[in-house]
């Protein structure tokens, strides 16, 4: 049964409930998807989902694809998914997963979402080390050198990689960075493998990061958990050795998301 048929019959329901289940079925998809694909699940008149759809563009909830056929979420929608996300309830909750983390690991955690072609910083706890890297919160760094940028290109299809790679500007941050493609699609298909990703001082000299998935009930990446140390106090090596710890912490911060916590 489709989120319409559930509902009321397609002609009967209101316009602004009409938008509405347009938002939800975009994001439910969580891939580019065009008017007709929609409207598989919903069942509205031709015309009628052709005008929501231009309606939620022209109002930025909505954001055209490169493609020139195909939607995805455009700025609103996808401030208002980070103001539900940093809402009170959830956000204390969040932290106390994230703080354990970080006494835990000794370094600063962070938790990043997706928002484009960059990773945005969403929360952050400190170290309690005097020497600390200062990325805060609404950070906004690079997918193809940092540890969540990686992973979120990981969780990408083939397709998908791919038209990022055609476009991307892969510049040189550090002596370290990955700007050839081939080496890039490697590693990608390397994080694929391990389910978590390193950034070995490819974004900023001297740091060293690493992060593992956040994932929703059907397995699509909703964020990242991360932490990121000096490499005077942690080398790739020790890193890699708390991986299960931060699996750990992305479980805890996944079952917040759906019970709504």
């Amino acid at each position: 049964m489709t989120t319409a048929e559930q509902t009321e019959k397609p002609d009967s329901i209101p316009t602004v409930l009409r938008l509405l289940l347009v938002v939800e079925e975009v994001a439910r998809q969580g891939v580019p998807v065009t008017p007709s694909e929609i409207n598989q699940h919903l069942g509205l008149p031709k015309p009628t989902i052709h005008r929501l759809f231009a309606t939620l563009e022209a109002e930025g909830f909505l954001q055209r694809n490169l493609d020139g056929k195909s939607y995805a979420p455009g700025p609103r929608l996808r401030s208002l998914a980070v103001d539900v996300l940093s809402s009170r309830r959830f956000r204390t909750a969040r932290l106390a997963v994230m703080n354990a983390l970080a006494e835990d690991i000794g370094e600063t955690c962070n938790l990043a979402i997706p928002d484009r072609d960059e990773m945005l910083y969403l929360e952050r706890v400190e170290t309690k080390w005097p020497l600390r890297i200062r990325l805060p919160v609404s950070s906004r760094v690079p997918l193809y050198c940092t540890a969540s940028g990686k992973l979120y290109l990981s969780s990408l299809s083939c397709t998908q990689l791919e038209g990022y790679l055609h476009h991307a500007k892969l510049e040189r941050h550090t002596a370290r960075t990955i700007t050839d493609h081939d080496l890039l699609r490697k590693e990608i298909k390397r994080v694929r493998r391990n389910r978590f990703a390193q950034d070995n001082e490819e974004f900023m000299e001297g740091m060293v990061a690493l992060a593992v998935p956040i994932n929703d009930q059907r397995g699509r990446l909703l964020s990242t958990i991360a932490f990121h140390a000096p490499i005077q106090r942690m080398t790739m090596e020790m890193a890699s050795t708390h991986v299960e710890r931060l699996r750990q912490a992305a479980d805890e911060l996944a079952r917040l998301v759906v019970e709504g916590a």
